[in-house]
């Protein structure tokens, strides 16, 4: 993934699933489409975010299975 993908990707999971996201299939097909026309909407092509992601779909579920919601730093 280019630094630029990879970055925009981890800002994007950051500010864009929502708390209660749940895991499933359905819910992490909207936020990949989601993702994918955000990224298009500032120059970040597909491949970007393709090179080194074994799958989107895994990315979501892990993000989603450990955000830690109200827990303090």
């Amino acid at each position: 993934m280019s630094t630029r993908g990879m970055n925009f990707l981890h800002k994007w999971i950051a500010s864009d699933i929502p708390e209660t996201a749940p895991p499933d299939a359905v819910s992490i097909g909207e936020l990949t489409h989601k993702l994918l026309a955000d990224a298009k909407a500032v120059g970040i092509k597909r491949i970007e975010l393709d090179e080194d992601v074994d799958s989107l779909y895994r990315i979501f579920v892990e993000a989603i299975a450990h955000f830690d919601a109200g827990i303090p730093e």
